[in-house]
């Protein structure tokens, strides 16, 4: 673009916002418009020294110059469009999450219809033994379930319903506890991921979608696992 300011220069016009030799502030060089362009190459063109014509290699490598940077900014504004509509949330996205059901980390659970309830667990090793225990909200034990020996990574429970004693628990909420040991008896990192309905939506600071789930909180969407 030096020789488009030079061009500019002679002309006795300079490029708006340009920074002089005493700043160290840079504007943008696609700042001018193509209409602008195309008026200076206009008075370029009448104000030329007859003796001395523009040089049409010149003037070429100019324009293809301005309109290779013309095309990079449109390109730059839709790949902006679209990434903003990509990572934007409109309120229809916030409003279709209410009434499902997502799985995220979690010690409280509802039953379902049917009385039972299932949900996952995160092992952060190998274990030889693991067992889940659910409790009422007195904290008194319902059931233990016994998974046995289990592999890294991510496994699944389901529980009926009843109690050790084979009655109905009733309709909750329920605490979930995961005890994990590997082979040496030590005990292995679990994390419980319990089904919950979404209440409600709100919008955090940095513009995530944030899930309303009863007995356990507002939850992120990047926390949640699974969606029902």
């Amino acid at each position: 673009m030096a020789s488009f300011d030079s061009t500019l220069a002679s002309l006795g016009i300079g490029r708006t916002g340009a920074s002089t030799a005493n700043t160290s502030t840079r504007t943008d060089p696609t700042a001018m418009s193509q209409s602008d362009f195309l008026t200076l190459m206009t008075a370029q063109l009448k104000n030329q020294d007859p003796f001395e014509p523009v040089d049409n290699t010149q003037m070429v490598a100019q324009m293809a110059q301005f309109s290779s940077l013309a095309g990079i900014s449109e390109m730059n504004s839709t790949l902006k469009a679209i990434s903003d509509r990509l990572n934007g949330t409109t309120t229809s996205d916030m409003m279709s999450w209410v009434g499902r059901s997502v799985l995220t980390a979690g010690d409280t659970a509802y039953p379902r219809t049917d009385g039972g309830l299932s949900g996952s667990i995160e092992l952060e090793g190998d274990a030889t033994d693991v067992n889940v225990t659910i409790e009422n909200a007195d904290g008194a034990v319902l059931r233990t379930v016994s998974l046995g020996a289990q592999s890294q990574g991510s496994i699944d429970f389901d529980w009926d319903g009843t109690t050790d004693s084979g009655e109905a628990a009733g309709n909750g909420p329920f605490r979930i506890r995961v005890a994990a040991r590997n082979a040496e008896g030590g005990s292995v990192q679990a994390t419980p991921l319990v089904w919950a309905p979404v209440t409600a939506v709100s919008l955090s600071s940095a513009g995530e979608p944030v899930l309303t789930l009863p007995g356990i909180g507002q939850v992120p969407v990047s926390s949640v696992r699974k969606v029902g």
